[in-house]
């Protein structure tokens, strides 16, 4: 009723229309709760918020692997204080969503690095997959091909894995248990108490020297089931060059992820 009489009053008429603007405002912009925000527009992006006791300051986080937001901030703040923050960095996350959003639909015609190399996939014949340096022939229709690219990369790459594992697995002379391919998105390896491996197939796109360092790293595990001086130690023995392949994968991991293998 107040709200009415108060629209109601030509004395107020401009001003409860500015109040009415920043309202539908901020409802276009501002449709989450308060475990996220969601900016609107083409596309809707959703801004995750984490809060954390750690945290001295607000940030902003763009994930390398799949393009997810994420707004730190220490506790306290005001829900208001964030939804400000989001809007006033729009531009900034959308630039960087829109860096992480290509992705490359796997198909004849196309290109998939394998061990490094991009490879033209070509229409082949036959029952197999088979490559020739920088052509991969599939053979089948086109239906079928993402499928039969994504098992030729999950073979080769349990072939390379294995062997790595045994390389350096006999180097510093401890067994480990079984080996898991998986398409994991936070990790490129791990290694159990049990000591058992697991990689994710996609390092078989990588350069070789890749592929070999994330084996390396978590073979060390089966000495070091830690990240101290001392497990390093053991990961530059067993690759004396190891940072570099480290450094690599920092900084152009997340390519290899851009693949699409399904619609």
């Amino acid at each position: 009723m107040l709200s009415k009489a108060f629209a109601q009053n030509s004395q107020f008429k401009p001003f409860w229309g500015f109040l009415m603007m920043c309202d539908v405002y901020n409802r276009a912009m501002f449709k989450g709760k308060r475990d996220h925000i969601v900016l609107a527009g083409e596309p809707e992006i959703r801004v995750a918020i984490k809060r954390s006791s750690r945290s001295r300051r607000l940030s902003l986080r763009v994930s390398h692997l799949d393009g997810r937001v994420t707004l730190t901030a220490p506790n306290g703040i005001a829900q208001r204080a964030l939804d400000s923050f989001a809007l006033e960095k729009a531009d900034w996350i959308r630039g960087h969503v829109a860096k992480r959003s290509v992705t490359e639909q796997v198909a004849f015609d196309g290109h998939v690095h394998i061990e490094g190399i991009s490879c033209l996939i070509s229409k082949g014949s036959g029952r197999s997959v088979v490559r020739d340096e920088n052509t991969l022939y599939v053979p089948g229709s086109s239906e079928v091909t993402a499928a039969k690219v994504q098992g030729y990369l999950k073979t080769l790459a349990r072939d390379r894995l294995v062997a790595a594992s045994d390389f350096y697995a006999s180097q510093v002379g401890r067994p480990y248990g079984k080996i898991t391919l998986r398409d994991t998105r936070s990790r490129w390896g791990s290694c159990s108490h049990e000591g058992h491996l697991m990689y994710s197939w996609r390092l078989v796109m990588a350069p070789a020297d890749v592929l070999n360092y994330v084996a390396a790293h978590e073979v060390a595990h089966l000495v070091e089931m830690n990240h101290s001086s001392a497990f390093w130690a053991v990961v530059e023995k067993l690759m004396p060059d190891y940072a570099t392949h480290r450094l690599w994968l920092r900084q152009n991991g997340s390519s290899l992820h851009r693949y699409r293998f399904s619609d």
